[in-house]
């Protein structure tokens, strides 16, 4: 057991340095773990600081507003600002250009209102158009005020109290907790993070099987007196280094990250620590076991780094696909989840984001599963070096 474990370590020692002299590994490292975190967040933070300065914008674009002085008296009332639409706002509503929905006002608005009937207003906007689409709600609900308001003058008009129609009054109420609604905009971080795992193991994995294989140095390895198991885990040890490696940088990157957040909201709301960061790092640890395993079985059965690449592009697009799962699945998470890999990783990541509890029953099936996969990658590694042995 000593010479084994001996043998282990030499190998897993001469993999590590190996990868980690590789200027191309050491990149990937680096811009995967160092700066995907703070990338990440500073892309969220200042998607979330446009859209409040978009909503703090008290603006109402409108077509011929002139029609409408009493329409125009109600929304400067509100403190907003009325702006005459560009000549061409049609075309740049669909190109984007233009951010606000367009008012389209009737040139009988005012005469309509006078004789009691409703006038007709268009709304304009393009679902094409983020930005333009996220003002419809603003402005609807400016417009449903000035609805009311008319309602009411003409109710008292008439002698009728405004409030004797009000049959029901509606107050919402959010449950969701503060972590809650933080998570909304943070899930995505579990997602780069799994990826960036995956991406930075598998330069590793196609290195020490394929890479050896292309290089003819497998063969010399395979003539040592080492037993064929020290071999496999002494490599696979290595690539799992390099995969925990990367999941321990871009878990901590988020530590400091979080000061480089723009949205002031987002920064009160999103809150991730060394607990959190300890949660991710134990989470991510079995995949990245398992996947390395996974893709060193598959790139064993290669010649060459580019054929071990692109058969191993299947396995990184199916786990990157597992997490779409939640997408479609509106009915919030279910049980089987856990047992799917990435999918039941990605689940339990957003869990911790949003500060909720996680039992060990929760994270028992990703472990077995995970061990499962490791186990038989191995084994058939070892297999397929037993075979080169041989010819």
């Amino acid at each position: 057991m000593t010479g084994f474990l001996h043998a282990v370590w030499t190998v897993f020692a001469k993999e590590l340095r190996d990868a980690l002299r590789d200027r191309r590994t050491l990149v990937v490292v680096f811009m995967t773990s160092v700066m995907m975190g703070p990338l990440v967040l500073v892309l969220v933070s200042s998607l979330v600081d446009r859209l409040e300065k978009q909503a703090e914008v008290r603006e109402l674009v409108a077509v011929n507003i002139e029609a409408a002085p009493t329409l125009r008296n109600f929304v400067e009332r509100q403190t907003w600002k009325v702006k005459a639409a560009p000549a061409d706002w049609e075309r740049q509503l669909k190109d984007s250009k233009l951010g606000d929905p367009v008012l389209v006002i009737d040139k009988d608005f005012e005469a309509a209102l006078a004789h009691g009937e409703s006038p007709r207003v268009q709304l304009v906007f393009s679902s094409a158009n983020g930005r333009s689409q996220g003002g419809v709600s603003r402005v609807s609900a400016l417009l449903q005020g000035f609805t009311q308001e008319q309602q009411g003058l003409r109710l008292v008009a008439r002698g009728v109290a405004p409030g004797s129609l009000g049959i029901l009054q509606l107050d919402e109420h959010d449950v969701a907790d503060t972590a809650s609604r933080a998570a909304q905009l943070t899930n995505m971080l579990s997602y780069f993070v799994m990826m960036a795992v995956m991406y930075g193991a598998l330069n590793a994995a196609l290195d020490t099987t394929a890479g050896e294989r292309e290089r003819g140095s497998l063969e010399p390895l395979l003539a040592t007196p080492a037993a064929r198991g020290a071999l496999v885990m002494g490599k696979w040890a290595a690539v799992f280094a390099v995969g925990l490696l990367i999941a321990v940088l871009s878990c901590l990157s988020f530590l400091p990250a979080q000061k480089m957040l723009r949205s002031e909201s987002l920064s009160a709301l999103f809150r991730f620590g060394a607990v959190e960061a300890a949660w991710f790092i134990a989470l991510l640890a079995p995949l990245a076991a398992a996947m390395s395993a996974l893709m060193m079985a598959i790139a064993i059965r290669c010649k060459s780094i580019k054929e071990a690449q692109a058969n191993n592009t299947v396995v990184i697009l199916a786990v990157s696909l597992m997490p779409l799962f939640t997408m479609f699945n509106q009915e919030g998470e279910v049980a089987w989840h856990r047992w799917l890999p990435a999918l039941g990783q990605t689940q339990l990541m957003n869990r911790v984001l949003r500060g909720e509890a996680i039992a060990w029953v929760d994270v028992a099936p990703g472990l077995l599963v995970a061990l499962v996969m490791t186990v038989g990658a191995l084994a058939f590694v070892s297999r397929q070096l037993e075979r080169r042995a041989a010819q």
